[in-house]
């Protein structure tokens, strides 16, 4: 916080700032920085792109983004860039609790820019009356119930974003469906070329779509039920069906076509997933 010329929060693991209240100093803007704490930013009305971590987050009519411990990030020269709420919280104050666990489930931590947070009227209301719950948490004197109340504040704080976030997959469904769209396109083209390229991972396909692994996940999860390495097998399945039905191709053959080493890792993938072998598949549909 010294590089934003802010005072030192009163508790060395948890601070709250509220950029509307606080003249920046912007001295060491442009300069790149690792993080060492999360970071959780919320902006109310906030119009405009700001940079953050190695891109820009368009908030529109505001909303939330979330960074980790590890990330880069860019302190930018323009002061309308600080707007809004920043929670910033060591990983320390989390040691002795289940969230020290249980954080790394929350995964819009590893979202990239092109993903955050978008939020309702009612939305904020509850997210900005939680910033300040923990604003006035944070206003008392230290005591032995302090941690207990702040990661629960924090814990309560991220389980709303986590409910939100899943609201947004679902009101955006149309434009998610679009995106799975792309993936099942890209996967069929993918198993007509596997003998040059290999199985693809869920790693090519969100770089494919320039999406982090951890969104992709999540969004298919939210509107399908499956995992990206599920959505992959349902996809590897059918071509095999084609493959099965449509061509004199051994099962052996199948298998090296759609990009496995081994022959009994296809079989066991096929019947793990139809409950049958791909020899009695061939053999039911002739």
């Amino acid at each position: 916080m010294h590089r934003l010329g802010l005072k030192s929060p009163a508790n060395p693991l948890i601070a709250l700032v509220n950029y509307d209240q606080e003249s920046v100093n912007l001295r060491d803007a442009g300069h790149w920085f690792e993080l060492d704490f999360y970071k959780v930013t919320f902006k109310r009305d906030f119009k405009g792109s700001v940079k953050y971590g190695p891109g820009a987050y368009d908030f529109k009519e505001g909303g939330m983004a979330f960074l980790s411990p590890g990330q880069a990030v860019q302190m930018t020269a323009d002061i309308n860039d600080y707007q809004g709420y920043a929670l910033y919280f060591h990983p320390g104050l989390l040691m002795q609790y289940p969230l020290a666990q249980s954080i790394h489930h929350y995964g819009f931590f590893d979202y990239t820019v092109a993903e955050a947070l978008f939020l309702s009227e009612k939305e904020k209301d509850v997210i900005e009356a939680l910033f300040k719950a923990i604003s006035l948490e944070l206003a008392n004197n230290i005591d032995q119930f302090s941690a207990d109340v702040l990661v629960s504040q924090l814990e309560l704080l991220l389980n709303h974003s986590n409910r939100f976030y899943n609201r947004q997959f679902i009101t955006r469904k149309n434009q998610h469906r679009e995106l799975i769209a792309k993936i099942d396109a890209w996967l069929s083209d993918r198993f007509d070329d596997t003998l040059i390229n290999g199985l693809p991972s869920p790693h090519d396909i969100a770089a494919h779509l320039n999406i982090s692994q951890r969104y992709l996940s999540d969004m298919l999860r939210a509107l399908t039920g499956k995992t990206t390495q599920q959505h992959i097998h349902l996809a590897l399945i059918e071509k095999a069906k084609i493959l099965l039905n449509q061509t004199d191709m051994t099962t052996a053959e199948i298998a090296y076509r759609l990009g496995f080493e081994h022959p009994q890792s296809f079989n066991k993938l096929f019947k793990q997933r139809t409950h049958i072998t791909p020899v009695q598949y061939r053999q039911q549909v002739n």
